[in-house]
């Protein structure tokens, strides 16, 4: 969102969302026109937009435009309450703390937060006797107040003020750029906007949720700054239930169930990379043998391509440009410097180019289960969800033209199968369109937009435009899953590129005996396996299904003159391709049943002298009190049944 005031002659004809004209004599504001439509909407308005940018409601409308009131029932509010949220914890902070420096403060996603530079630091306990302070900043409702100043002056104020990270966003600032600043009583920030009318329309359903690190301006070089989190919702009900979906995502933690489970672990001198145990990389292994199934059978090519490629490549491709900091390099004896690959895609059409291809050997399909590497901010870093060390189920489909609707509709397909595999039912798909800064000219990104909203509709799946946010080379879909609490995230893409193969010198022979330049579908549907493992771990609170268990079973004894039975029980299910362990200790059979239901043990049989003697179990249920005793035979297929993989594989498929 950002402040517009549109400027023009008198006589202003302004067009209202049910087509309904309204005309005006002179430049008008936001707040008179709602006025002019009524009083009711007048006092429920906090902004406007118009011809589609939201604005404050003093935003003077002097041309013909298309004018919408909004309300804190629009879309839009959410991001205003937060917006102005941060702005009043902002106050706040420097009114308990004095001689804290403020720096930026924006919405996010489900709330916002505030960056402050100060050198004592903040604690949770603190948070309190913050939000006792807003909620009189708030209730004192104070007008937000647009003012333009002087570049120079504005500089000139902050530093007089001792804020010296505002003075050089104002320095920073484009020169064509208008220096705004906003006042809530004696308090006053740069900002862009907008803002509501008064600090009372932030109302009270907000919480501060957590403090922790970040770097001004996200650069390692530069301070480390305190930013505190907060959520801010319409009602106090809203923000209720988003606290409930807080606790219960806590209660979920991948990083803490991943402990109990004896997955991975992670630790300072490797950070943003994961030690895989034993478990845990039998579980990577059981979702690869998955994914190189369901690959298999849609005729895709697995390679594999170097950890390391010299930067000429890079360059070639455009991605040095663009993702340069992102990268790790090394510099060999002959000073050629290397980047280990933050992706695969230019590797793979360096296997494309080998040979001459023919119009007959498209499409292509060519997978690989790539290793990269990205030197992520070290404050970005989240447990196995975001990391410097990843895999992808990445894959590249070199097609003609004609081909990218039926390639992309068959992917869609594969793409739903697989999730509902994984349990994921509720699918979103986001459209991006052309970025600001991107490659190859306009006229070769029209056709590839064009392309791709033709796959998609023609896969009959509905989507939301997500403006500007395609990649470099080309535009995407992005698809977005729904947890079991109600999270959405966003995992698998489908991108159309027509760029990066005529970079790269792709080319295959047409009907026409000519060279043409293959297209380039970048797609991947689980994303990084590191962080759909921890989606998973949170989505199923570590009660994984049967078949992705990386242990489906534990034999268990009651006493110890059953250890020989016991373990011909483990060798039996091991036969039939269950993943299984046994408990022998001389421990209570309760505290054997409660450890291994701390460590998500779907099923344990337990096996005494009487199942000996008759050679049946008591097969137990993770999560249930209930007992049910069947013949070992019968166990044995019971649970190879429920353990097979949706894909089908013989259990010999998978490495134990």
């Amino acid at each position: 969102m950002q402040q517009a005031v549109l400027d023009g002659g008198t006589g202003v004809a302004v067009t209202l969302p049910d087509g309904s004209v309204r005309r005006f004599d002179r430049p008008v504001t936001g707040l008179a026109i709602a006025e002019a439509i009524g009083h009711r909407l007048a006092k429920a308005a906090i902004a406007a937009k118009i011809d589609g940018v939201v604005c404050d409601l003093g935003a003077t409308v002097a041309t013909d435009a298309h004018f919408e009131i909004i309300t804190r029932d629009s879309d839009e509010a959410l991001e205003l309450i937060r917006h102005d949220c941060a702005h009043v914890l902002a106050q706040a902070v420097q009114e308990l703390f004095p001689g804290t420096q403020v720096t930026i403060g924006p919405a996010i996603e489900n709330g916002f937060y505030y960056d402050f530079a100060r050198d004592e630091p903040f604690t949770p306990d603190d948070f309190g006797r913050i939000e006792t302070r807003m909620r009189e900043i708030v209730a004192a409702a104070h007008p937000f107040i647009r003012s333009v100043w002087d570049r120079a002056e504005a500089e000139r104020f902050f530093l007089h003020l001792g804020e010296r990270f505002k003075a050089e966003l104002i320095r920073d600032l484009p020169q064509n750029e208008a220096i705004t600043l906003y006042s809530q009583g004696e308090w006053v920030d740069l900002c862009r906007g907008p803002h509501m009318p008064t600090t009372a329309h932030v109302g009270t359903a907000f919480k501060l949720t957590k403090v922790a690190g970040a770097y001004w301006r996200g650069d390692h070089r530069n301070p480390m700054l305190q930013r505190i989190y907060g959520t801010a919702w319409r009602t106090q009900a809203e923000l209720d239930a988003h606290l409930t979906m807080l606790a219960e995502a806590e209660r979920r933690d991948h990083r803490r169930i991943g402990r109990e489970m004896g997955l991975f672990h992670q630790q300072e001198e490797a950070a943003g990379s994961i030690f895989w145990h034993q478990r845990g990389w039998l579980l990577y292994r059981i979702i690869e043998t998955y994914m190189r199934t369901r690959l298999h059978a849609h005729d895709y090519l697995e390679v594999k391509t170097p950890q390391l490629v010299d930067r000429s490549l890079w360059q070639a491709s455009g991605h040095w440009e663009k993702f340069r900091d992102n990268m790790f390099t090394v510099q060999d004896e002959d000073d050629k410097v290397l980047a280990i690959k933050p992706m695969n895609c230019p590797c793979h059409v360096q296997i494309f180019n080998q040979g001459l291809k023919s119009y007959r050997d498209l499409p292509l399909r060519m997978a690989e289960f790539g290793a990269c590497h990205r030197d992520e901010p070290s404050g970005s870093l989240h447990g196995i969800m975001r990391v410097r060390a990843f895999s992808q189920d990445d894959a590249h489909i070199f097609c003609r033209e004609d081909q990218i609707t039926a390639e992309s509709v068959a992917f869609c397909r594969l793409l739903e199968t697989v999730y509902r595999d994984f349990g994921f039912e509720h699918i979103t798909v986001k459209f991006s369109d052309r970025p600001p800064v991107r490659a190859g000219c306009d006229v070769t990104w029209d056709r590839a937009e064009a392309a791709l909203k033709q796959a998609v509709e023609a896969a009959g799946m509905t989507y939301t435009l997500n403006p500007g946010e395609g990649a470099f080379y080309g535009p995407k879909l992005e698809f977005v899953l729904r947890d079991a609490i109600g999270r959405d995230w966003q995992c698998g893409t489908l991108q159309v590129d027509y760029v990066l193969p005529e970079r790269l010198g792709a080319s295959y022979i047409g009907e026409d005996s000519q060279r043409h330049t293959p297209v380039m579908l970048h797609r991947a549907i689980l994303g990084s396996f590191e962080r759909f493992i921890g989606i998973l771990i949170e989505n199923f609170a570590g009660r994984l299904p049967l078949w992705l268990a990386p242990v489906q079973a534990v034999v268990a004894t009651i006493t110890n003159d059953a250890d020989a039975y016991a373990q011909e029980v483990a060798r039996t299910l091991k036969a039939a391709g269950v993943r299984v362990e046994t408990d022998l200790r001389n421990e209570k059979i309760t505290y054997k049943v409660r450890e291994h239901s701390v460590q998500k043990a779907p099923v344990i049989l337990v096996v005494g002298k009487r199942e000996a003697n008759n050679r049946s179990v008591a097969l137990r249920r993770l999560g249930g009190d209930a007992q049910e005793i069947l013949a070992l035979d019968e166990a044995v297929t019971k649970l190879r049944q429920e353990g097979m993989s949706p894909a089908g594989e013989q259990p010999s498929m998978v490495v134990f």
